[in-house]
């Protein structure tokens, strides 16, 4: 170790000398000589030395204890206590001042020197711990996310700027509470957590988050959504010393969710009320057919009550027929008005199978008309997901209007689009979307789910873009497949929903 500044603190000058001549032997100098406690805490801030080397029992009112404490407090120097005593009242009093050895009279070079290198050494490290950790206490403070700290049993070590605005607690009233008495939790339901993040890491020794299913209950009353990430403390010894909670406020990334939920509402709307104008003939007739049978069967059942040949049970069964095509009528404009209505999504249990029934019974005269083939099979059993049914009918209106497109665009006379679904080994919900008109030619199948991309000389580009949106919004995904120059299939999948 290279030579230190020592001072030295002795009431007895021949003990002072000869510790001045040992230091010398060891490589060390002396900065400073005082007898008395008073001095050696003015000589302390003047000289600045390396090294405390302090008598005990000293002239005057203030003890070798009593300076140490406060060179310790103004200077952070470190001290080593030089005594004859060792009784168990003086060696308490010594520990108070938290000395960094102590040497008992007389001792010999290689134990002076010993105690000196051991004490400049844990004063480095104890120096670059508490550098390390106002560095640390300096970065956490800066961040805008809250983070609190506990020791192994769960109360609070630390809290940074960011955590006493969330919680509403400041840093001096937190330190050593239990963390349950500052950090209240409920999940989105307004219920109490069953366990804090802190707790089970703390318990598992092992690292957990939640991503928007906490609100935190800050101590004036404000409820703040919240993610939640923490980790363990692990010692040496492999034990767990504490945990580390960070908070991030997501009250903003949740309105500006909630907005572009609303923008991407709204331009899903458009795009459907779009291809429903380009179904208008098609739905027009769906829609006349049961009036018609309205119209024909209220004029029979008129007929079989008057006249000659009036029949009862005739009219009546008229009359129900009547009815019957009156629901069906309103069943299809029902449809219709869903699909253009501007309703907040609503994720429900809903059969597939089901909801691409109530399309084709809008798209499949459009088919007919256009002389293409359209072939079903749906799965007999019932194929039900956790959906927003308008959305998902969005998206198989949209696979079916650009399938018949490309048939159009088609000069082969295999003019046949055919419609899947099945369940996956996966657990999953598929349905497939077959065309045999034109394919997407191989250097523009990377773009065709970019928003404004698009083939169609009078199309915006946004039909395949929504549709990618809504089923991953569904926790699935949208797949095409091109067989070029003819022919492609579109799939789709979304989680079954479990019994």
């Amino acid at each position: 170790m290279s030579p230190a500044r020592i001072m030295i603190v002795e009431d007895d000058r021949i003990v002072a000398r000869d510790i001045r001549e040992q230091l010398a032997r060891t490589g060390h100098s002396v900065s400073g000589i005082t007898s008395r406690g008073e001095a050696a805490v003015e000589l302390a801030l003047n000289t600045q030395p390396d090294l405390v080397l302090m008598d005990i029992r000293l002239e005057g009112d203030v003890d070798g204890i009593d300076a140490a404490t406060q060179i310790r407090i103004k200077c952070q120097i470190p001290v080593v206590f030089l005594t004859a005593y060792a009784d168990d009242e003086t060696v308490r009093r010594a520990g108070k001042a938290e000395p960094f050895g102590y040497l008992l009279k007389p001792f010999e070079d290689l134990q002076l020197r010993t105690v000196i290198e051991m004490a400049l050494y844990k004063h480095s490290a104890e120096r670059k711990l508490r550098e390390s950790e106002r560095r640390y206490e300096a970065t956490l403070s800066s961040i805008g996310d809250g983070v609190i700290a506990t020791d192994e049993r769960g109360r609070v070590t630390f809290l940074n700027p960011s955590a006493e605005i969330m919680t509403g607690w400041d840093k001096k009233d937190a330190i050593g509470m239990p963390l349950g008495s500052i950090y209240q939790v409920t999940d989105v339901n307004r219920r109490p957590a069953q366990q804090t993040s802190i707790a089970r890491a703390l318990a598992s020794s092992l690292s957990c988050q939640t991503a928007d299913q906490a609100i935190l209950i800050s101590r004036d009353g404000r409820e703040i959504p919240i993610d939640e990430k923490c980790a363990p403390i692990i010692g040496d010894a492999g034990s767990v010393s504490g945990a580390v909670l960070v908070l991030s406020d997501t009250s903003e990334r949740r309105r500006a969710a909630s907005i572009l939920q609303a923008a991407q509402a709204n331009l899903a709307r458009m795009s459907r009320v779009t291809t429903m104008g380009q179904l208008t003939a098609s739905i027009a007739h769906e829609v006349n057919q049961p009036l018609m049978a309205v119209v024909m069967n209220a004029e029979a059942c008129l007929k079989w009550m008057d006249g000659a040949h009036k029949d009862v049970d005739e009219a009546k069964a008229a009359a129900m027929r009547a009815i019957s095509e009156g629901h069906r009528a309103a069943k299809i404009i029902e449809r219709i008005r869903a699909m253009a209505r501007n309703t907040p999504v609503a994720f429900e249990p809903l059969d597939i199978n089901e909801m691409i029934e109530g399309i084709l019974s809008v798209v499949r005269l459009e088919f007919r008309h256009q002389e293409i083939a359209l072939d079903i099979d749906l799965q007999p059993l019932p194929l039900r997901v956790m959906g927003d049914r308008i959305q998902l009918q969005q998206v198989m209106l949209n696979l079916l209007s650009n399938a018949a497109d490309a048939i159009n665009a088609s000069e082969s006379p295999d003019r046949r689009a055919s419609v899947k679904s099945k369940r996956e080994a996966s657990g999953a919900v598929c349905v497939t979307v077959d065309d045999s008109g034109v394919g997407i030619a191989p250097d523009i199948a990377g773009k065709i789910f970019d928003p404004f991309f698009t083939t169609k000389p009078s199309g915006i580009g946004m039909g395949l873009s929504i549709c990618r949106d809504i089923i991953e919004s569904h926790g699935g995904g949208l797949w095409l497949e091109a067989q070029f120059p003819q022919g492609t299939r579109c799939r789709f999948s979304i989680p079954e929903l479990q019994a």
